[in-house]
C-alpha cells in the first residue's frame, strides 16, 4: 500500500503547521500496514487514522482526526458511551485488551470489527492515551481459521503433508508424511526426495517441476514408488495433490515451493489390481471352455485351454506328459514356440523324452502331485537352458496333471524378464487350468480304447 502524507493520517504538527520531525515516516508505516488503527489521546481525541481503516468504515483521516471518540459518527448513539469506555480503559490496563464491538460505515451499514488495544505511555511513563488496531472479524476468523488448519495439517492430519521447496527439498513435513517416508520429521528436511526414494522419484520430481511451472493441477495423480527403509524397500502408490504456494505478500507471484499432500492408497490399488486380474481370467477360462466344447480332437481341445490361458498370464508353455505304459520319464508333449509368442501346439517330429536332472522343478511337481514355483538367480539363460526351456525364461511355475485319481504329467507356465515372479494367486489359476488340460489328456488316451474294430486311429504319439 502507498504510503500517503502525514497530513492524511496524523494531526501531530507543530505551531506553524510543519510536520514534526519523523511524522512523515510514521505516516507511511500507518498507512502501509495490513491493519486498520487509530489512536487516542488521553481525552479520547482521534489522533491517528490510517488507510486501512478508511477502507473498512469509509470515513478519511481528514473526518476521522481531531473527533472525539466515536459517538455519533462510528457507532450508534446506544453503544458510544461503552464502546469508548472500554477502548479508554486500555490506557490503565497492563498488556493488551481484545474487544469485539459493532461499528458503523459512511455509507449507514454495519460492520462487526475486533479490537486489541493498549495503552500509550508519555515521557514521563504518564498514560497518554490509546493505539487501537482493529479488523473486520471474519477476516479476522478466517486468519484464525487458517492457522488452524495449517496447524491441524501439520499435526493431525491423516494423511501426509509435505512443503518442498523451489529446489525440490522439503521444507516441512508432519507426523504422517514422515511415518510414510521412513524418518523423522526433521532429519528429512533439506534432503533430497531421491535419498528416499528409491524408484519413482522422476516422477514425483516432474509432477512438482510441472506445478511450479504450470501451477495446480485440476485433478490429484497416483503414482508408484519404491521406498527405502530399514526393513528393505517397499513399494507404495501414493494418491497426490499438489498446490503451487506463492507469496501473498508480494505484488507479483512468486513461487515459494509446493504443497504435496498424499495418502497411501496401496491396498486399495492392489485390491483393485486383484479383482481386475480375477474378472480377466474368469472370463478367460469361460472362453476356453466355449472353444474346448467345439473341438473334435480332445488334445485340440487342451492346446486351446492353454492358449487361453497364457493371455495376460505367462509367455511360455511347455506340457511333459508320462507315457500311458508307465515309464517314469516324462515326454515333451505340447510346447509354444522357444524363439517367441506363438500358440501352443504338439511338438513337431513327435514327442520326445526329456532328460531332467534330480532336482527340476517338473519332476518335483511330479514327486510332491502340486505345484512348484522357481526363479533364475544371477546366470538366468544359463538356468533356463539346464531346465530345457525357452533361454529367456527367467520364472516358472510347474502344477502337476491329475485326473481320475491318476498323474498324466506336468505342465510348465514360463514368464520372462519383463513379468514379476509367480505367486500364490497365480499358483491357483494354473491349477485351475491344469485340472482342465488333464480331463482333455485323459479323454484323448480313453478314445483308443474306446474306438473297437483294429484300424482305428490311436491318440497322438506320446499320449
Amino acid at each position: 500500500m502507498n504510503a500517503s502524507s502525514s497530513s492524511e493520517t496524523t494531526d501531530a504538527l507543530g505551531s506553524d503547521g510543519d510536520p514534526e520531525p519523523g511524522s512523515e515516516l510514521l505516516a507511511a508505516l500507518l498507512d502501509g500496514m495490513d491493519a486498520a488503527l487509530c489512536a487516542f489521546d488521553a481525552d479520547g481525541t482521534i489522533t491517528h487514522w490510517n488507510r486501512e481503516a478508511e477502507r473498512i468504515l469509509g470515513w478519511t483521516a481528514d473526518e476521522a482526526v481531531g473527533r472525539s471518540g466515536f459517538a455519533g459518527w462510528a457507532v450508534r448513539s446506544a453503544d458510544a458511551a461503552d464502546v469508548q469506555a472500554r477502548l479508554m480503559a486500555a490506557m490503565d490496563a497492563p498488556g493488551r485488551q481484545v474487544h469485539e464491538f459493532a461499528l458503523l460505515r459512511k455509507d449507514g451499514g454495519r460492520v462487526l470489527v475486533r479490537t486489541q488495544s493498549a495503552g500509550v505511555r508519555g515521557a514521563e511513563g504518564k498514560p497518554a492515551g490509546v493505539y487501537c488496531a482493529f479488523s473486520e472479524v471474519h477476516a479476522q476468523i478466517d486468519l484464525e481459521r487458517a492457522i488452524a488448519l495449517s496447524e491441524a495439517l501439520f499435526e493431525d492430519a491423516s494423511w501426509g503433508v509435505v512443503l518442498v521447496d523451489v529446489d525440490l527439498r522439503p521444507t516441512v513435513v508432519n507426523a504422517h508424511a514422515a511415518r510414510a517416508l521412513g524418518g523423522g520429521r526433521t532429519a528429512l528436511l533439506g534432503r533430497p526426495l531421491g535419498e528416499l526414494i528409491v524408484q519413482g522419484v522422476e516422477d514425483l520430481e516432474g509432477s512438482l517441476h510441472h506445478v511450479l511451472a504450470e501451477g495446480t493441477p485440476p485433478a490429484p495423480a497416483e503414482l508408484w514408488v519404491t521406498l527405502r527403509t530399514s526393513e528393505g524397500d517397499r513399494r507404495r502408490c501414493w494418491r497426490n495433490g499438489f498446490l503451487r504456494l506463492a507469496s501473498p505478500l508480494a505484488e507479483e507471484p512468486v513461487p515459494l515451493g509446493v504443497g504435496w499432500l498424499f495418502q497411501d492408497v496401496t491396498a486399495a490399488k492392489l485390491a483393485e489390481q486383484e479383482a481386475d486380474r480375477l474378472r480377466f481370467r474368469s472370463n478367460q477360462l469361460h472362453r476356453a471352455a466355449g472353444a474346448a466344447a467345439e473341438c473334435e480332437d480332445p488334445m485340440e481341445a487342451a492346446t486351446s485351454t492353454l492358449d487361453y490361458a497364457l493371455a495376460g498370464f505367462a509367455d511360455h508353455v511347455v506340457v511333459d506328459l508320462l507315457p500311458a505304459d508307465g515309464a517314469p520319464r516324462p515326454v515333451r508333449t505340447l510346447s509354444t514356440p522357444a524363439d517367441g509368442p506363438g500358440p501352443c501346439l504338439p511338438v513337431s517330429g513327435g514327442s520326445v523324452p526329456v532328460r531332467y536332472a534330480t532336482g527340476h522343478p517338473a519332476l518335483q511337481s511330479l514327486d510332491r502331485e502340486g505345484s512348484v514355483r522357481a526363479s533364475a538367480g544371477a546366470a538366468a539363460e544359463a538356468w533356463a537352458l539346464e531346465c530345457q526351456w525357452p533361454r529367456d525364461s527367467v520364472h516358472a511355475l510347474c502344477t502337476v496333471l491329475r485326473s481320475r485319481g491318476r498323474t498324466l504329467g506336468v505342465v510348465t507356465f514360463l514368464r520372462t524378464a519383463h513379468r514379476t515372479a509367480f505367486e500364490r494367486p497365480d499358483a491357483t489359476y494354473a491349477e485351475t487350468v491344469s485340472a482342465r488340460v488333464a480331463s482333455a489328456v485323459d479323454l484323448a488316451r480313453l478314445l483308443p480304447e474306446e474306438a473297437g474294430p483294429p484300424g482305428t486311429p490311436s491318440s497322438p504319439s506320446g499320449v
